[in-house]
């Protein structure tokens, strides 16, 4: 009784309340979407919205459970889960039902049932483990392996089951990292790779080049090498030079990627002499992400077209608006974006929506619940929801930081970014910002799996934390 009570009183009722308004609104949204005004029948198991109190019924009795269960079954048994999860996913490969073109799903009876999303709350406990213990650093190669594998395995077998949008969804927890220790040059390297990622759909592969060489130099020169940046232009621009005029007295035409990578060359020859004399290990990594860029340039090709399913190809080129197909691939979204665009400042009204009513988008009361909210709520209900989601990262954050045990910080990080990733990413593509792939939005979306998922995922943050002056290990 004396645990109960200690658990009651350490709970953080702000963010269980903040979970039940958001909970109690993304149903208002499903009924929306599910409901004939003409003909209202509150109870029907054949309706979404029925379906959904008896997961939120189902979610109450798992968060019971989870805050009468001891701080430390979760540390202890942080492998286990993860275990447990893993032969699941991979289980659901042989024995699990196909829906749209992914088999993830266990059906049993009329209930169907997605692993990934307790793979999410496995992960991001065992990751916490991992890096606990064993005096963990990020610049030991045996930690980083070890930490790889925990993450890149199930995403392998989430990839396999076809389904690669929640595969994705466990990088998110390289943003816990960043508060862990993790070099913020791994940060840059990764927008880097985004954006050239996108470029190569755009420009030429030399003007890409000439970007990064560019931004190479000055990189150089902010890091206070004010010399050797001026070297390096000056051997760069003599070797682009030579390399254009051998072109030419070759008789053929001048091929910009090659002078400009002779140049570089030169001039990295240069900078890598340089470091080692002077052993200067800041230049050796700039070196390194130079190159290590231009090879990632030169590989998005293959990557695109070798890698990537063609319902991929279509969904990234829409979104970067390299092709117009508003009746094939970029239907949802050009549905979704009329539905917010129509709701205004205020919306049409609570069960007011025609795109709503008239089904015109796919997957609404799923992957593109937010553009309900759009459509009846209005921009001002869109900026709640917004503003909803903020209020939760942040104070995650901040149940974070005030932990005392490391496992119960790097959870609540991983946490917090897995909640982010979600949102960002849905909201980004319901408004034509990220390519569709198929995430829901939490505690908004339709769905058992998704909705205990996430309140596992939140609520055993939430156990930790009544135990946060506890050094769990």
């Amino acid at each position: 009784m004396r645990a109960q009570n200690r658990t009651i009183k350490g709970v953080d009722w702000f963010t269980v309340l903040l979970y039940l308004f958001m909970v109690g609104f993304g149903w208002v949204n499903i009924y929306a979407v599910n409901t004939d005004p003409d003909t209202l029948v509150f109870f029907d198991y054949s309706k979404e919205y029925t379906k959904q109190i008896v997961w939120i019924g189902v979610s109450f009795v798992t968060i019971g459970v989870i805050m009468l269960t001891d701080s430390k079954f979760f540390v202890e048994f942080s492998y286990v889960f993860y275990a447990i999860t893993t032969f699941l996913l991979i289980l659901v490969i042989f024995i699990g039902v196909e829906i749209n073109a992914a088999k993830a799903w266990f059906q049993i009876g009329g209930m169907r049932f997605q692993p990934v999303e307790l793979a999410k709350v496995a992960t991001a406990l065992a990751v916490a483990r991992v890096m606990c213990r064993f005096q963990f650093s990020f610049y030991n190669i045996s930690d980083i392996l070890r930490l790889g594998t925990l993450i890149f395995l199930p995403i392998l077998i989430i990839i396999i089951q076809n389904d690669t949008g929640s595969g994705i969804v466990l990088l998110a927890l390289f943003i816990a990292f960043f508060r862990e220790g993790l070099s913020p040059y791994v940060f840059v390297f990764g927008f880097v790779a985004i954006a050239v990622f996108i470029l190569t759909m755009i420009i030429p592969n030399h003007s890409i080049i000439l970007i990064l060489s560019v931004a190479f130099i000055l990189m150089v020169l902010f890091n206070r090498f004010r010399k050797e940046a001026l070297i390096m232009t000056a051997i760069s621009v003599v070797f682009f030079g030579v390399g254009a005029a051998i072109f030419k007295t070759a008789g053929g035409g001048v091929n910009y990627d090659v002078a400009l990578l002779i140049a570089m060359a030169a001039s990295s020859i240069f900078l890598a002499i340089k470091a080692l004399l002077r052993r200067l290990p800041k230049l050796g990594v700039l070196l390194i992400f130079f190159w290590g860029t231009v090879a990632f340039t030169y590989s998005t090709d293959y990557v695109f077209e070798e890698m990537l399913g063609e319902y991929q190809r279509n969904r990234i080129l829409v979104m970067l608006g390299l092709k117009d197909d508003p009746l094939g691939v970029g239907y949802n979204v050009n549905q979704s974006k009329i539905a917010i665009g129509s709701g205004g400042l205020l919306g049409k009204g609570f069960l007011q929506g025609t795109q709503t009513k008239f089904n015109f988008v796919p997957e609404q009361s799923t992957d593109f619940i937010f553009c309900t909210v759009g459509e009846e709520w209005g921009f001002l209900g869109t900026s709640i929801v917004v503003l909803l989601f903020v209020i939760l990262l942040l104070r995650l954050i901040f149940l974070a930081e005030r932990q005392h045990s490391d496992f119960s910080r790097i959870y609540g990080y991983g946490v917090a970014s897995i909640f982010f990733f979600h949102v960002a990413v849905n909201i980004g593509m319901t408004i034509g910002l990220a390519p569709v792939i198929g995430i829901p939005l939490p505690f908004f979306s339709y769905g058992g799996s998704s909705l205990w998922g996430f309140t596992i995922l939140l609520f055993i943050f939430l156990k930790l934390d009544t135990n946060r002056t506890q050094l769990l290990r």
